[in-house]
């Protein structure tokens, strides 16, 4: 027996809605690299790792917002009209989609930067910080 046919595929126009779904809560390191180097400006990027961890690199122009710390308060500088981007570790840190679900109760548009900055580094894009490149690459 298939594994894979076991539990049957969902019908095409099913499929493309979780797929499109997705999409509109996660994006990747490629699609934000990019608008960065094509002045795309519509979005804020934040670092929802420790503020030390943030201090010793970071994707060029990202906030720290530690995602233990979000809150109604702590969120009062941000534009409410820009789209955000959260990132944590890597793919095995949940930190990005604590953040995430914490920012969208408290009413913002947000997507999930897929990766975090650790697939950000492995595909060679800078870092600002005390440790640029020479940081540890997982918390």
């Amino acid at each position: 027996m298939s594994l894979v046919l076991q539990t049957p595929a969902a019908l095409p126009q099913q499929a493309a809605n979780h797929f499109l779904n997705r999409l509109s809560v996660e994006t990747d390191v490629s699609d934000v690299w990019s608008d960065i180097q094509n002045g795309v400006s519509d979005f804020l990027l934040i670092d929802v790792r420790s503020e030390s961890a943030y201090q010793e690199a970071h994707l060029p122009g990202a906030l720290s917002l530690p995602h233990p710390s979000i809150c109604e308060e702590s969120t009062t500088m941000l534009d409410s009209e820009k789209l955000i981007v959260v990132y944590c570790w890597s793919p095995a840190c949940n930190g990005a989609t604590k953040g995430a679900a914490k920012l969208a109760a408290l009413g913002f548009r947000v997507k999930e930067m897929l990766g975090g900055i650790e697939y950000w580094r492995r595909e060679g894009h800078p870092v600002e910080g005390r440790l640029g490149a020479a940081a540890p690459l997982i918390g």
